[in-house]
């Protein structure tokens, strides 16, 4: 299950969210999405969680903490097919 992260700070690290996550279960992925011209973070990645059950926990307990200075979000990624679905 995926999971947006976003108003994370631009020095926060990929390393620091996957500790962050980790606490709370397994992880497939840890992605901090950066720009591609600056190299500098665009203040929101992407998780990957595969037990339903630790994603939610994740969730609860990470959404709105204080992280490197920022307030941070914590949600379920939604589906970009879903979406463009939606949107017709």
């Amino acid at each position: 299950m995926k999971i947006l992260v976003r108003n994370l700070a631009r020095n926060t690290t990929e390393e620091e969210l996957h500790k962050l996550f980790s606490a709370h279960g397994t992880l497939q992925s840890c992605t901090l999405v950066m720009d591609k011209e600056t190299g500098e973070s665009k203040g929101f990645a992407f998780i990957e969680m595969p037990k339903v059950g630790e994603v939610k926990v994740a969730i609860r307990a990470l959404n709105g903490i204080d992280l490197d200075g920022n307030k941070i979000r914590v949600k379920k990624a939604e589906d970009k097919v879903a979406d463009e679905k939606a949107e017709k």
